[in-house]
């Protein structure tokens, strides 16, 4: 007889993606969060939490992601320093999170 065919199983994609906080101080303006909220929908991220905090005439946001790919995080600080208004951007890494598919 024949030899039984022998099954490979499909290839494990492992990537490691960044558990990230991105803490933000801006000038107090009308449409400031949808701007901040941008740079991620562009890249197809949706943030896990998101607060913000109007104190005088700044206002305090608090974006979290539990999974961004590392090589978007350049990207997304960039995009959110560029942001009119924007007067301080802190990226805290929490963790590397291994995503397998």
């Amino acid at each position: 007889g024949r030899l039984p065919v022998r099954r490979i199983p499909p290839a494990i994609e492992v990537s490691t993606m960044r558990s990230v906080t991105f803490d933000l101080l801006a000038d107090a303006e009308p449409g400031f969060l949808p701007r901040v909220l941008a740079p991620f929908a562009r890249r197809d991220l949706t943030p896990d939490s998101v607060k913000g905090r109007r104190a005088g005439a700044v206002l305090q946001a608090t974006i979290a992601c539990d999974a961004v790919p590392p090589e978007l995080l350049g990207a997304l600080e960039g995009s959110l320093r560029a942001i009119v208004g924007m007067r301080r951007v802190e990226v805290v890494l929490r963790a590397a999170v291994r995503a397998v598919a």
